[in-house]
Order: C-alpha cells, then structure tokens, then sequence
C-alpha cells in the first residue's frame, strides 16, 4: 500500500438532522469534519421542503479517501439533496476510496446526486444503507460512468465495489452487492454491462405503487417492483440520457409519494 498516498488522503463526515418544526422543515443539525460541506438550506417550494446541496470541495476523490454522509430525516420532514456536479473518483497508486452513504429515514428524503465518473484505474467502494421507519418515503439514484469516455478512456484497470441496503422496519427489504473489475469480462458480457460504460438504479421506498403508476414507469426505464419498493435500471452510454430518464421518472413517482409535484433543484439549470 503506498504510505505518501495515504499520507494525503482525505478523511470526510458530515452529519445532518432533519426536523418539521411544525410549520417548517429545518436543518436541525450539521456536523462537518473534513472537506465534506452542506450549503445553506434553500427552500424553493415552500417552508415544507428544504433543498441541500452537498459538497466536496476538493473535486475528486483520490485513493485512501474516506468519505461518509449520515443523514436522518424525522417524522414529518422533507429533504431533497443534491450535488453540484459529477463525482469524480482518480486513479490508485494501491489504496482503497471509499464512500459511505447512511440514510435513516422517517420522514420523506430525495437523493438526487449528478452522476460518479470512475476513472481508469480507480479503487473505489461505493456503500449505500437507507433505513425507512414504516410512514417513510424515499426517491434515491445512483449513476455510474465507467471511464472518461468524453475523452477516450476505457475502464481497464482497477476495481469498483457497490453495495446497497435498504432495510424497513428493521427488515432487510433489498440488498445489492457487486464487483466490477476494469478490463474484466463482466464488461462486455450481454449478463453483464453487454459493452456499455454507463449504469444506473433509481429506488423509490413507499408502501404500495399503484399500477397505473408503474405501467408509466416502464415506459421509461427497466422498472422492478417489490414489497415497498420500486426499482428502476438504466444502462446505455450516456450520463445525460441516464440523468434525464431517471429525472422523468422522478416527476411521475414525486408526486405519486409525496403529493407534491417535482420541482427540480436550481443547481440543475446552471
């Protein structure tokens, strides 16, 4: 393991408490240590929904990194949170990057981040854990690219490990977990990505999706539906496409969860 990388590596948390103070959901409490920041709370549709963007200052995440978001959204609140723009995960000199989201959700929360880029080369972990309290709603995605395609890049080398969780009522209701070694066969199998850099899941968490909804649904996208869950895939080569697909998927299932009807964050137009 290279020690100088280490050495440089970033260690990042942050910690935020949403809360409906009876009129208002409010950002009751943040915690930041390292370079893993949340701007002010903004709230374009109203005192009812409070919009985040979260950020990572120095841009990339390099080998070693370790970044973790811990979230709780309370009875009542609603959260939506965003990035300002594409996660971008560097080549390794040999140690591990590695993300950690942790979401416990009794209110209503909306993870809507742009895209992660994994660079040829990298070493990354990407873990995800969202736990639902039975009156909770949640919208969330994931959108992988696999190389820098714009320019060229294949993913050759290195290794990307995903795992998601999704647990309700202290029952797992989900879990995912895979391995994606650059070069590897996986990439090219028609089992696999069948030749594509680009992926995506968007999992939506109510009690029940109505039919009509879902039939919608799978005019956009591969869509799965579970006890509580839905479950929709891209796969193409194209980050924008997976964004725009997922994005239409959200106006339909925003309102169908909510009673609210999408209201896309600013960041997005800019």
């Amino acid at each position: 393991m290279n020690a100088a990388a280490l050495a440089s590596a970033w260690r990042a948390q942050l910690n935020l408490q949403f809360r409906n103070d009876g009129k208002k959901t409010v950002l009751a409490e943040r915690r930041a240590e390292g370079p893993l920041v949340v701007q002010k709370p903004l709230y374009p549709e109203g005192e009812e929904v409070c919009h985040a963007i979260v950020v990572h200052p120095p841009g990339g995440i390099a080998g070693g990194d370790d970044l973790s978001l811990v979230l709780k959204a309370e009875t009542d609140s609603h959260a939506l949170l965003t990035t300002p723009g594409a996660s971008k995960w560097y080549r390794s000199a040999g140690p591990w990057a590695r993300q950690k989201l942790s979401f416990e959700v009794a209110g209503t929360l909306e993870w809507l981040p742009r895209e992660t880029i994994v660079f040829d080369g990298a070493l990354a972990e990407l873990e995800c854990e969202v736990r639902l309290g039975s009156a909770a709603r949640y919208i969330g995605w994931e959108i992988v690219c696999l190389g820098r395609t714009g320019s060229g890049e294949r993913f050759s080398r290195g290794t990307l490990r995903v795992q998601t969780r999704i647990v309700g009522n202290e029952k797992l209701l989900w879990m995912e977990r895979g391995e994606i070694g650059g070069g590897s066969a996986l990439l090219r199998s028609p089992v696999g990505l069948g030749g594509k850099t680009v992926f995506g899941s968007l999992i939506a968490a109510a009690p029940r999706f109505e039919a009509s909804l879902v039939t919608q649904c799978r005019k956009i996208a591969a869509t799965t539906v579970l006890p509580g869950l839905l479950i929709a895939r891209y796969l193409g080569d194209s980050t924008e496409e997976a964004f725009e697909r997922f994005g239409a998927l959200w106006s339909l299932l925003r309102p169908a969860l909510t009673g609210r009807p999408a209201a896309a964050p600013r960041i997005w137009r800019t």
